[in-house]
């Protein structure tokens, strides 16, 4: 019986020492994710991003009117 009890006490100690891994994880890649947003969005904001941008979506714009030309009926 003592080492059945030592043995489940054992095993509570190990859960409790883990037990907010999961939220540690979880709140480091939102704070990865969100740095990435920040540098993404000032380089969207910047010259050369919104030349970027904005050429690609005149491209998409110029193949969606092409696409829906060659399909008119």
């Amino acid at each position: 019986m003592t080492h059945m009890y030592a043995w489940l006490a054992s095993r509570t100690r190990s859960e409790r020492s883990e037990s907010g891994q999961g939220t540690i994880e979880y709140v480091l890649v939102m704070l990865a994710v969100t740095a990435v947003a920040v540098v993404l969005i000032s380089w969207a904001k910047s010259g050369e991003g919104k030349s970027v941008l904005g050429d690609l979506f005149s491209d998409v714009v110029g193949w969606v009117v092409g696409a829906a030309k060659k399909f008119r009926v």
